[in-house]
């Protein structure tokens, strides 16, 4: 059993800056994938990023240029944002892709202001 847990949701201006967090509960070299995956209201979850163990980074079109996703250690993984725009307001989910099970966090709020 794998549990994510994200955090550095918030709220924040259009065009500033947040770095969310995901903590697993064991290393994750060893994951087929990590991502982060948003819900706005009203709207179907959606890929944000994900991370195959090949080393290959996904990125939906809307944040190109503007998230990135990387891992700082074993069992951490980051999603930088920058230049936020209300669009982006969504309830933020990290999954980990582990054999044929999938993984996710509780989700983070994160709220752009205009």
């Amino acid at each position: 059993q794998v549990q994510l847990v994200e955090s550095g949701g918030g709220l924040v201006q259009a065009g500033g800056s947040l770095r969310l967090s995901c903590a697993a509960s064991v290393n994750i070299f060893s994951f087929n994938a990590m991502g982060w995956y948003r819900q706005a209201p009203g709207k179907q979850r959606e890929l944000v990023a994900r991370s195959a163990s090949g080393g290959s980074t996904n990125y939906a079109d809307s944040v190109k240029g503007r998230f990135t996703l990387s891992r700082d250690n074993a069992k951490t993984v980051y999603l930088q944002m920058h230049s936020l725009k209300p669009e982006d307001t969504a309830v933020y989910y990290c999954n980990a892709e582990v054999y044929r099970a999938s993984y996710w966090g509780q989700g983070t709020q994160v709220t752009v202001s205009s």
